[in-house]
């Protein structure tokens, strides 16, 4: 059983073993970070040329993760207390050359290490005392996206709250439309029945007169007759 080393930095720490890059390339954007906060640190890194930062933002993330994870501390209270590279295993390859001769090729590798630490209380008051000084905030990707999350929620519960009062509006509209042909309806039965009735009117009008047509041919036709029957008695 072995115990605890000595030389261990305070913190939560995440390692990337056996990098396929030279232990040189990472050191020096390693020296970038080193002491800032993780906010700021991440944005040297994805702003950064180097191929190493690929890696090295990758480690970084992995460290805040696991500080939030298994310690409960808030990204926005972390900053990068140590970063360091060291040498891995090589790899050895032969290139031909001329003459039947041979060169050695050294594939370099190393260890990525990156400790992050948490603000004291004073420390992290002095931060945010300055940064709202300046008027300016440098928030991590966590926090940014709790905040857009609790936005999308605010506006889906803002939708969901309307969303009844156009239910009601649109009943209201289909009320009122169902009123509003009921009412149609009614006039144009209405105005059929003034039709049936002026139809009516015309008809009885019609058998009236031709009533009176018959009678009048009823009494011409007697009076003939007894015209008829006078001469015949004359004889």
């Amino acid at each position: 059983m072995t115990g605890p080393k000595t030389n261990e930095r305070p913190g939560v720490r995440a390692q990337h073993r056996h990098a396929r890059m030279s232990a040189t390339k990472a050191r020096v954007v390693l020296d970038l970070i080193r002491g800032k906060s993780v906010a700021e640190a991440r944005t040297i890194l994805q702003f950064s040329e180097r191929g190493a930062a690929d890696v090295i933002i990758k480690v970084l993330d992995s460290a805040v993760a696991n500080a939030a994870n298994n310690n409960d501390i808030p990204p926005e209270e972390l900053f990068v207390a140590t970063a360091y590279a060291d040498e891995g295993p090589t790899l050895k390859r032969w290139r031909p050359r001329a003459r039947g001769r041979a060169t050695r090729i050294r594939k370099r590798t190393c260890h990525i290490t990156i400790i992050v630490g948490r603000y004291s209380v004073e420390e992290f008051d002095r931060i945010r005392a300055r940064q709202a000084e300046s008027g300016r905030a440098t928030p991590d990707a966590a926090s940014a996206r709790a905040r857009r999350v609790a936005g999308s929620k605010r506006r889906s519960g803002a939708a969901a709250e309307e969303a009844p009062a156009e239910d009601s509006t649109a009943e209201d509209s289909t009320v009122e439309e169902s009123t509003v042909d009921e009412a149609a309806t009614d006039e144009a039965t209405a105005e059929q029945a003034g039709d049936e009735a002026a139809t009516d009117e015309v008809v009885s009008d019609a058998e009236a007169e031709a009533a009176d047509d018959a009678a009048d041919a009823d009494s011409d036709a007697s009076d003939d007759s007894d015209g008829e029957t006078e001469k015949k008695d004359e004889d």
